[in-house]
């Protein structure tokens, strides 16, 4: 049975306590740290950039999954390996505004190639509108997938349904190469939705508002893995 990992993003975070709020998610049963990086083009909000993962290297142990909601995701990629990050995680729709590549294809292959040659874990991510089926080539070489289950940008969002149906296609993919693939899911999760998407084959879940707005993140955190 594979295992369910949570990872709490802090945008829902006390940005003024930081350290203290990834110090009490790890304490609470956090098994990654999502942290969300926005650049105000790619999508609407700004929040942080690698200095701020750079600092909460400093502070936990646990992997620091980095979702890189940016333009030009190549150019950042070497000071998220300087920062600390362990999963580097672009979307395929960035790739459509890189400059010096031929195709988007090329854009996506070098981009993985780099977060390894880096040493991390290379993600790739797809929004609510776009196709499952652009996944297909790279569930080989990625080696975790996220799909947005909102529309990105601002938190507390509400899960699309139709995310279900993707989470399963992209399980077959895998599943019809033989291969044990993180399927990461993004928006909206709650306590009342976490066990569809787990049945349909996801197993990193990233909550933000549920876990933040819980007077219990540890009952919370065990919760959205199944557990209670």
């Amino acid at each position: 049975m594979r295992k369910i990992k949570i990872a709490p993003s802090i945008l829902s975070a006390n940005f003024a306590k930081m350290g203290e709020e990834v110090e009490y998610l790890e304490k609470c049963g956090a098994d990654l740290i999502h942290c969300d990086v926005m650049d105000g083009t790619f999508v609407n909000p700004i929040t942080f950039g690698a200095q701020m993962v750079k600092e909460i290297r400093k502070i936990t142990k646990l992997p620091l999954d980095v979702h890189l909601m940016i333009t030009h995701p190549q150019s950042q990629i070497v000071n998220f390996a300087e920062a600390g990050a362990d999963i580097v995680l672009v979307h395929y729709e960035a790739c459509n505004f890189t400059a010096g590549y031929r195709t988007q294809e090329e854009c996506i292959d070098d981009i993985i190639s780099m977060i390894h040659r880096h040493g991390m874990k290379a993600g790739l991510v797809i929004n609510p509108d776009t196709s499952t089926s652009v996944l297909r080539p790279y569930v080989t070489l990625a080696d975790q997938i996220l799909l947005m289950s909102v529309v990105p940008g601002y938190g507390g969002k509400t899960f699309i349904p139709e995310t279900l149906d993707k989470i399963r296609l992209v399980r077959q993919y895998a599943d019809a190469i033989g291969k044990e693939i993180d399927i990461e899911v993004d928006g909206g999760i709650t306590e009342e939705n976490v066990d569809s998407v787990i049945r349909a084959g996801a197993n990193v879940i990233v909550a933000g508002s549920t876990i933040f707005k819980s007077e219990d993140k540890a009952r919370t955190i065990r919760r959205l893995r199944g557990e209670v």
